[in-house]
C-alpha cells in the first residue's frame, strides 16, 4: 500500500483513478482547484469516494503543492486545462495551470521526492497521425490542403499533392504541436522524463487517446467530444460535427484509462517510458455521434456537419496500442457499444446547459473557424 497524490484527482478522468487506487488498497490524496467550468459551483464533487483526502488548492500555488506532497509516495499528475480550441484564445490561462503548474509540481518535488510520477499527456501532441503515402513510405509531417474558394481539402497530401492514407499512430511519430494545448501536453511530458532521474525519481507519461465515459463535465463545450454530442442530444439538438464528419478518433473508456494509471504507477518495466493508451479501433466522428444518438434513444437527431474546420484541429489520429501492450500488458477491454449504453444511462439522469452554439462563436468570432 502506498500513499498517492492526484492532482486534478476531482475530474473526470482523476475521480476514476481514485476509484482504481483504493480498490488496490492505496490511501489516496487528491489536490483540486474545483474550476467552475468543469465542476460548477461545489465544494466537493458528489461522485468522489468518500475515502479520498482532497486538498482544495491550485497547482500552481508551491504552498497548497508542497501540503499535498507531506507523505506522499508517488505522484499521478492529471492537473491541466483541457480543450484544444480554448488553447486557442486562453493562451495565457492554458499554458500557467498547464505548464507552469508542472512546473511548481516538480520544483516542490525536488524537496519531497517520490518514488514516481504519473504525467497524463494527450494523443494531441501528435498533431496529424502516422500516414503512409502511395509508395508504401510513411509520413511523419502529413499537412491539410489550403482553403481554395471556400472549399476544404479536408484530407492530409503527400508534397505531390498525392492522397495519404491514415494508419495507427505509435509513440515513435515526431510530434506535431498544432495548438498551444498539443505545446502544454509536450511540456508537461519533457519535464517529468527531465525531471525525476535527477531527483531519484521515475517518470512516465501516458498519452490518452479520446478518454469517454460517465462522470464527464456535459455542461463544458472544451470537453471530450462524446460529451459534447451527449450534451447537445440531451437538450434535443443535433450533435454539430466540424469538416465532414469523416475525420477518425480511437475512443477509450474511462475505466480503462484509470487502469492504466494504476498499472503505470506499479510496474517496474514502466519507469521512463511514454505509452499511448487507447482501444486500437478508429471510428469516424460521424458514426460516433449516430451510435451515442441511437444509445440515447434520438435517432431522429441526425448530426449537424459544419462543413468548417477549426485552427488546431488535426483530421485523423488513431492508436498504435503494441508498445503498451508489449511494456505494461495493457489491452482496453470496455466493448464501445456497451460503454456507449452506460454513458447514455448516466447522461439521461443529469441536466446540461448546452453551450456549445456559443463556444463555436466565441472561435468564429477569433477567427479560428474556417
Amino acid at each position: 500500500m502506498e500513499k498517492i497524490l492526484v492532482t486534478g484527482g476531482a475530474g473526470f478522468i482523476g475521480r476514476q483513478v481514485c476509484r482504481e487506487l483504493l480498490g488496490r488498497g492505496h490511501q489516496v490524496r487528491v489536490l483540486d482547484s474545483l474550476v467552475e467550468q468543469v465542476h460548477g459551483d461545489v465544494e466537493r464533487p458528489a461522485d468522489l469516494p468518500d475515502d479520498v483526502e482532497l486538498i482544495r488548492g491550485d497547482v500552481r500555488n508551491g504552498h497548497a503543492v508542497e501540503r499535498a506532497l507531506q507523505g506522499m509516495d508517488a505522484v499521478i499528475h492529471l492537473a491541466a486545462e483541457v480543450g484544444v480550441g480554448q488553447s486557442m484564445y486562453e493562451v495565457e490561462r492554458y499554458t500557467s495551470v498547464n505548464d507552469v503548474g508542472t512546473a511548481v509540481l516538480f520544483e516542490r518535488l525536488i524537496a519531497q521526492p517520490v518514488r514516481r510520477v504519473v504525467t497524463a499527456s494527450s494523443m494531441s501532441i501528435y498533431g496529424e497521425g502516422l500516414y503512409r503515402d502511395p509508395d508504401g513510405n510513411f509520413v511523419q509531417d502529413a499537412e491539410r490542403g489550403a482553403i481554395r474558394d471556400g472549399q476544404k481539402s479536408w484530407e492530409p497530401t503527400d508534397k505531390a499533392a498525392r492522397p495519404l492514407q491514415p494508419v495507427a499512430t505509435p509513440e515513435w511519430k515526431q510530434p506535431n504541436l498544432a495548438s498551444i494545448y498539443a505545446l502544454n501536453k509536450y511540456v508537461q511530458e519533457r519535464t517529468t522524463h527531465i525531471m525525476t532521474a535527477p531527483y531519484g525519481m521515475e517518470g512516465v507519461c501516458l498519452r490518452l487517446f479520446n478518454v469517454y465515459g460517465p462522470g464527464q463535465a456535459l455542461s463544458n463545450p472544451y470537453t471530450g467530444v462524446l460529451a459534447i454530442f451527449a450534451s447537445r442530444l440531451l437538450n434535443g439538438q443535433k450533435p454539430m460535427i466540424f469538416e465532414d464528419g469523416e475525420q477518425r478518433r480511437d475512443f477509450v473508456h474511462v475505466t480503462d484509462v484509470a487502469r492504466a494509471f494504476a498499472d503505470a504507477l506499479a510496474l517496474p518495466q514502466a519507469a521512463g517510458g511514454t505509452f499511448n493508451i487507447g482501444s486500437g479501433v478508429d471510428r469516424s466522428v460521424t458514426q460516433v455521434a449516430q451510435a451515442l444518438a441511437a444509445a440515447m434513444g434520438r435517432n431522429d437527431l441526425e448530426p449537424e456537419i459544419v462543413g468548417k474546420a477549426r485552427t488546431g484541429d488535426i483530421r485523423h489520429c488513431f492508436c498504435d496500442t503494441g508498445l503498451a501492450a508489449r511494456t505494461l500488458d495493457f489491452t482496453a477491454r470496455q466493448d464501445f457499444g456497451e460503454g456507449l449504453a452506460e454513458l447514455a444511462e448516466w447522461v439521461a439522469q443529469q441536466t446540461a446547459e448546452d453551450r456549445v452554439a456559443d463556444a463555436r462563436a466565441e472561435l468564429e468570432a477569433r477567427g479560428l473557424v474556417a
